[in-house]
């Protein structure tokens, strides 16, 4: 009898143990990404079957990358590099060939409606890129974020099939804020006067969100924050701003503002603050997300160009 207690209180314990034993699970995909934005993306679909690495972090110009020892192995023991394409970020994909990489390398931005760049001598920002005279800033039209997902998530599904349920719920979530983001923005800039839709930035990023929302960006250099502006240049620009009655010149976080203090100077125009173009700010910054970062632009660009 004390042998028959004791066998079913082993049973028990037994049963209890795997019962609340953690549940193994697959290890994350590792997705190596080239910038903040497409590891954003990135995340809100693969959330936790998914560990992304992003080259190039918050507050930092992708057109500026040095690749490191480091970076390359990321690459090497990854099971999807996505790239933004349209010559912003080549490099990944020289980086992942000279690595062994073997797998895919999904470019986010196939299939959007492009836009060709405003300065002629604009280059993409690497000196190799393959789609010269494209701007390659897209995600700046939230209608183009919205296919950037759905291009991740197809990638994703094909990476990781087992999680494809999970992947295809969340980019149906997350395309759903989109498109709420979207016509927030669309709403809020059509309250503004057209005459009061212009502002100077520090360079060509903004092209996308001038033709989705009606809103006229000048800039003193092109697609590159490496580009060197002309004195001629500036000093034209100057002169427009003046006769064109600018309100406002804008910061952007991954650019020397002495350019833009410059403008402001000389002009008049009033800064209105950092716009996001690039790259996200850290997690404790104002744009620590996508649709933070577009919220914040959105924002400060409505204090600069309200009526006073």
């Amino acid at each position: 009898m004390k042998s028959t207690y004791r066998r079913t209180v082993a049973t028990c314990i037994t049963l209890l143990a795997l019962l609340f034993a953690p549940v193994a699970r697959a290890a994350a995909l590792e997705v190596t990404t080239s910038f903040s934005i497409l590891g954003d993306f990135v995340r809100q679909v693969g959330g936790e079957r998914v560990a992304v690495r992003v080259l190039v972090g918050p507050n930092e110009d992708t057109h500026g990358y040095q690749a490191r020892p480091s970076d390359a192995r990321a690459i090497g023991k990854a099971g999807l590099v996505v790239a933004n394409g349209l010559g912003f970020d080549d490099w990944i994909v020289r980086l992942a060939k000279s690595a062994g990489f073997r797998g895919t390398v999904v470019i986010a931005s196939a299939n959007v409606r492009t836009l060709a760049m405003t300065h002629a001598d604009g280059d993409a920002g690497d000196g190799g890129g393959t789609d010269r005279g494209i701007d390659p800033h897209a995600w700046q039209d939230v209608a183009n974020a919205q296919r950037y997902v759905l291009n991740i998530a197809d990638a994703l599904v094909a990476a990781d099939p087992a999680g494809a349920a999970v992947y295809r719920t969340n980019a149906a979530r997350y395309t759903g804020q989109l498109k709420a983001l979207d016509a927030e923005i669309r709403a809020a800039l059509a309250s503004l006067p057209a005459s009061r839709r212009k502002v100077v930035s520090s360079h060509d990023a903004f092209g996308y969100f001038a033709r989705a929302y009606d809103i006229r960006f000048l800039a003193p250099v092109g697609v590159s924050n490496n580009a060197e502006p002309t004195a001629q240049g500036v000093a034209q620009l100057i002169r427009q701003v003046r006769a064109e009655k600018v309100p406002a010149v804008f910061l952007e976080n991954i650019a020397d503002p002495r350019l833009i203090e410059r403008i402001r100077s000389e002009s008049g125009a009033r800064v209105g603050g950092t716009l996001y173009s690039d790259a996200l700010s850290a997690a404790n910054g104002a744009a620590p997300d996508y649709l933070s970062m577009m919220r914040h632009n959105l924002q400060r660009l409505l204090e600069a160009l309200a009526l006073r």
